[in-house]
């Protein structure tokens, strides 16, 4: 009986976190292009889908969710959607930085 109960009480929970999600779309990969009113993300299987930015975007930084500045071309995102018709447009733009390679400075020849 109690495990009945408390199988119930999961899946009440998991079905209200579910519900409360809504009916968002999401956008995950990297980013090929941006500027001040759409994004462009490339997906992991290769599609470049185009995003709509507006006032109301937040943008959140791995590591700093306080920050309000946009990603950079490179960067890995999650962006969270809504869709009228045809058109993405994000609330919430999740990322994190690509990572910066760094090159070795030249070395000097082997002394002889």
């Amino acid at each position: 009986m109690v495990r009945h109960l408390l199988l119930a009480f999961a899946l009440v929970f998991i079905s209200s976190a579910a519900w409360a999600h809504g009916s968002g779309q999401h956008v995950l990969g990297t980013v090929t292009a941006i500027d001040g009113t759409h994004i462009e993300v490339k997906t992991p299987k290769g599609k470049v889908v185009s995003v709509t930015l507006t006032k109301q975007t937040h943008f959140k930084a791995k590591g700093n969710p306080s920050s309000t500045e946009p990603p950079a071309i490179g960067d890995r995102v999650v962006i969270e959607a809504t869709k009228e018709k045809k058109t993405l447009t994000a609330t919430e733009v999740h990322y994190s930085a690509a990572k910066k390679v760094t090159t070795a400075p030249p070395q000097a020849p082997a002394a002889q």
